[in-house]
């Protein structure tokens, strides 16, 4: 029926400490306790007879994102690596030519993966409904019925009817002041613009042309320069670096004729803040969302979510707390917009905590950064079943391992042997060497690094099963 574009890129730093760089909002299970936000998108697409998604998102997040389709038996799905953010025209221009390559100018369903939308059925009866306008040549988009005059978002103003389901695109207005938005609401013409579309590949290429031609000269030379590794596909760098940045907005939607909006009210949020997440949480009798080990004496509509260690409120009101192993926020919620500014703050001051977790993912398992100080770091390593991290040597630091269950395959120099529990080895300066796990369960170890540098770019790879240089 349907060919669906998640648009997976972003950083979600109004949601930092959780959302991180490296391990960003689209990827946490925020709104669901088992779903990620991607994984949410994906599933509410079950039933509409789809074929399986086209994945966009950034090279460093890959290995995130096949996991967490893999989890959801999406191991065939594709995934387009952008080498650098270009906004929304150009994305969805590369997933268009791609299409085009793979089926003969299928329908696009362009979706954001990290939208939170509560009401499936009627998310899926919207889609329903743009379908035949989508198939008529119209380029589609949702609008949010809007349940409050809201300034962060932006509006798009209804025209007139269009087919039994649709109303022409009369306008796209920026985010409003307060007074004008609750003025949009009193009209009732006027919703949120929800960054979610459905069209022809090939009418998007058409408008594209016509509109933004450098847009689209760019990304077919990126695409035709790219590559091919498993279900990655690699576009060539060079090429889309110089593609201008634009978003499919301003590039098209605001400028074709054939735009059209169908009303979605299923209760949407972007999940643009620590409010937001409060808003649509469900809460106690006194206002709280309360996440993780938490102990409350007497407070009223907090937000709390504890990562990792007992976290205790006495009498706070309208507070966020965010508590992660390398960092706390704590905020009014009228102030979340601001945490931002924090982000940049730690990016000013040449700091980490706005790039990853303590904990960070691998594509062979994860690491835990447990202690560290001058000349030593301490990390629990955990290596998944069947997994193997690199072939390769450090020019400044010796490791100690020791495992603490499971089964390690150590490659010590021109040595391979087994280590397991309760038993260690050492890996001297600039060794060769590796680590493989061969059992069925995880391999967990401590490894205890030395030296005089201790950065993760003190690798030097011979050998890599998942293609990082």
């Amino acid at each position: 029926m349907f060919f669906p574009v998640i648009m997976a890129g972003g950083s979600g730093s109004r949601l930092w400490p959780l959302s991180r760089q490296l391990n960003p909002k689209q990827f946490l299970q925020l709104a669901d306790a088992d779903l990620s936000m991607l994984q949410a998108t994906i599933k509410r697409l079950e039933g509409l007879g789809s074929d399986l998604p086209l994945l966009i998102c950034n090279e460093q997040h890959r290995f995130l994102a096949a996991e967490q389709l893999r989890l959801l038996g999406m191991d065939q799905a594709k995934i387009l690596l952008e080498p650098i953010g270009r906004n929304t025209a150009p994305a969805i221009a590369l997933a268009a030519l791609q299409a085009c390559q793979e089926s003969a100018d299928p329908i696009l369903l362009v979706l954001a993966a990290d939208h939170l939308i509560q009401d499936v059925q009627a998310f899926q009866a919207s889609i329903q409904a743009a379908l035949s306008l989508a198939e008529a040549g119209k380029l589609v988009t949702f609008g949010i019925v809007p349940s409050h005059p809201e300034t962060g978002y932006g509006y798009i103003e209804r025209g007139c009817k269009v087919g039994d389901t649709g109303f022409a695109v009369s306008r796209f207005v920026e985010k409003p002041n307060l007074a004008t938005a609750q003025d949009y609401l009193a009209t009732g013409s006027y919703y949120w613009n929800s960054g979610m579309f459905m069209f022809r590949a090939s009418r998007y290429l058409e408008e594209l042309q016509q509109f933004r031609p450098d847009i689209l000269a760019a990304c077919r030379t990126a695409l035709a320069g790219g590559s091919q590794d498993l279900h990655f596909t690699r576009v060539d760098t060079a090429a889309f670096t110089a593609c201008p940045e634009d978003s499919i907005d301003y590039a098209v939607m605001e400028k074709t004729q054939d735009a059209v909006m169908v009303p979605l009210d299923a209760g949407w949020s972007d999940i643009g803040s620590w409010s937001a997440l409060w808003d649509v949480s469900e809460k106690d009798a006194q206002g709280n969302v309360f996440k993780g080990d938490v102990l409350d004496q007497g407070s009223r509509n907090t937000y709390v979510h504890a990562d990792s260690r007992l976290v205790a409120t006495v009498g706070v009101e309208d507070i966020v707390i965010v508590e992660t192993k390398d960092a706390v926020l704590v905020a009014h919620k009228d102030r979340v917009q601001d945490v931002k500014k924090v982000v940049d703050q730690l990016k000013s001051a040449s700091r980490e905590e706005h790039i990853n977790h303590r904990e960070v993912y691998r594509p062979w398992g994860m690491y835990d950064s447990i202690d560290n100080g001058h000349r030593y770091q301490v990390k629990r390593i955990t290596v998944q079943p069947g997994a193997k991290l690199s072939v390769q040597m450090h020019h400044h630091r010796a490791e100690h391992w020791i495992v603490v269950s499971g089964t390690a395959k150590v490659t010590n120099g021109d040595k391979t042997y087994l280590v397991t529990e309760n038993q260690s080895t050492y890996i001297p300066i600039g060794q060769v060497h590796a680590l493989e796990n061969p059992g069925v369960i995880p391999l967990e170890l401590i490894e205890v690094q030395s030296g005089s540098y201790l950065g993760e770019d003190d690798i030097v790879r011979f050998d890599d099963r998942y293609g990082r240089a």
